[in-house]
């Protein structure tokens, strides 16, 4: 199958390798063209100059970018991934934004006889070198069947969940329940080590039980050794958050503990921790214990 990937970024990199190496003939833009070049080089595929050229004759069109404007960026206008792609092709974006995005990419494909699903990925970094992202999707029954099957090649979970805009609805539950759990190991790890206690040896044994979570077996050991490049970045779950939270008002929904999470990760990025990764809350809570 001709597919095209736009966007390599940490993510879209390695999800095209994968595609790739699932037998699909795969060409990818990247804003960044020497990445796109050398993405080409590494895995005998091609690159193109453009959205609009990656995306002619392609089955799909996968879209993995940073946010809203960035996803119109690529995808609308003379140049863009929808004026390159046929009649009958489907455009998945992959790309974490608003539901409402994802409404108005959804009309502007039907307008031109084209599917959309929205399916925002979790299993950050890791789970996209190894091929196990759980993909959360939004869109039309029949859309969803044409590329379902393609997306397993770097996903061990793909769901329809709804139509248009669900992916990212989704997609916002997912980020609700990261927040707490991450704030909730930090304050653990906090506690344990205020206690005298080897934290290490406490996890190893909570890990056993009730209080397990992905966050405690994948970041609990960086975290005790102060290293926080290990995965989704602080200011990538800002910019997450504050999707969460426009739409919780909308919904006439409080969420306080997000919330509060949120102005948390507002000072890990005044500490110059935008790029750590989310365990950096451990990190905050270290700092201002020592102030």
């Amino acid at each position: 199958m001709k597919v095209s990937f736009i966007g390599l970024g940490v993510m879209g990199y390695p999800m095209a390798a994968h595609l790739q190496q699932s037998g699909h003939e795969v060409t990818v833009f990247n804003r960044t063209p020497e990445r796109a070049a050398h993405w080409a080089q590494q895995y005998n595929g091609r690159s193109a100059s453009t959205p609009g050229l990656a995306a002619r004759d392609a089955d799909i069109v996968f879209v993995c970018v940073g946010n809203d404007d960035d996803v119109r960026s690529v995808v609308l206008g003379k140049d863009g991934a929808l004026a390159g792609m046929s009649r009958g092709s489907t455009l998945v974006d992959h790309t974490t934004a608003s539901a409402d995005l994802a409404l108005e990419l959804h009309a502007l494909c039907q307008s031109v006889g084209v599917g959309f699903i929205d399916a925002p990925v979790s299993g950050g970094q890791a789970g996209a070198e190894k091929g196990v992202l759980t993909v959360m999707c939004g869109g039309t029954h029949d859309d969803f069947a044409k590329v379902e099957s393609v997306l397993a090649s770097y996903a061990r979970c793909v769901r329809l969940l709804g139509a248009a805009g669900s992916g990212q609805l989704a997609k916002m539950v997912n980020q609700i329940c990261i927040a707490g759990i991450v704030q909730g190991l930090a304050e653990a790890m906090t506690f344990s080590e205020r206690a005298g206690l080897d934290t290490a040896a406490v996890i190893e044994v909570i890990r056993q039980g009730a209080a397990q979570s992905w966050q405690m077996e994948n970041r609990y050991q960086t975290m005790l050794q102060d290293q926080y490049n290990h995965g989704f970045a602080v200011d990538w779950m800002r910019k997450d958050l504050g999707l969460v939270q426009d739409r919780a008002k909308r919904l006439g929904l409080s969420l306080p503990v997000t919330e509060l999470v949120d102005s948390y990760y507002a000072e890990v990025q005044a500490m110059g921790g935008g790029r750590w990764d989310t365990s950096s809350l451990f990190k905050r809570m270290q700092t201002n214990i020592g102030e």
